[in-house]
């Protein structure tokens, strides 16, 4: 029979802290404590989304500094409007939808300035926007090299599909969403997201191949 030794029965008997009490329930829990008045709990929903979102709102504008000035104001909206949040839904694709309508609105409004398009290519254009991931500090200086290169071809390579073509792009095979969490979340129904991804999968391995020859 399997014992627990002396620390381990100690740590299990040591209270959990209110944060990490919050730690251990899931979205809708998190949810549930905010509404109920848990002044820690709106803080754990920032943390666990806050980086995906951001990522998800860079991939889809280009622009690292407008997708956090977006992102907090997806955090503003939801802790203005969760108290009507339908908490038979997932929480994530409540908050992916918010994210994913101001970015589709800045878009808008940049196509319509191209003076706002001209200054954003023009700050972006010498700089290292574009922030390594996964990176593996045993990797040898070549290898490290050659996985930068790769991610930026990726990133350039997503950066060219279409807005519409993109987003689902991002959200299916960065993010990892279900068809039917990305119709929810773009207000399309689910052959148009899986025509949609079909397409941007084919761009994609089109504009990424000759990276990989």
């Amino acid at each position: 029979m399997f014992k627990l030794s002396v620390s381990e029965r100690r740590d299990a008997q040591k209270p959990r802290s209110p944060r990490e009490e919050l730690k251990q329930l899931d979205d809708s829990g998190v949810v549930a404590a905010h509404l109920a008045g848990n002044r820690l709990a709106f803080g754990e929903l920032v943390e666990r989304y806050q980086n995906r979102l951001l990522n998800f709102v860079y991939r889809s504008t280009g622009d690292r500094e407008r997708a956090e000035d977006l992102v907090q104001e997806t955090f503003i909206r939801v802790y203005r409007h969760l108290h009507r949040f339908d908490q038979s839904k997932k929480f994530s694709t409540w908050v992916y939808t918010i994210s994913s309508n101001l970015a589709k609105n800045e878009l808008r409004n940049r196509s319509r300035n191209p003076l706002v398009l001209f200054q954003t290519l023009l700050k972006n254009r010498d700089a290292d926007a574009k922030p390594l991931e996964w990176e593996d500090n045993t990797y040898r200086p070549d290898d490290l090299f050659r996985k930068r290169h790769l991610k930026s071809q990726v990133d350039a390579a997503v950066d060219q599909l279409p807005e519409h073509h993109r987003t689902v792009f991002v959200l299916r095979e960065m993010e990892g969403k279900t068809y039917e969490e990305i119709a929810e979340i773009t207000s399309t129904n689910l052959g148009t997201v899986k025509s949609r991804l079909n397409r941007a999968r084919n761009n994609f391995a089109a504009l990424i191949a000759p990276v990989l020859d």
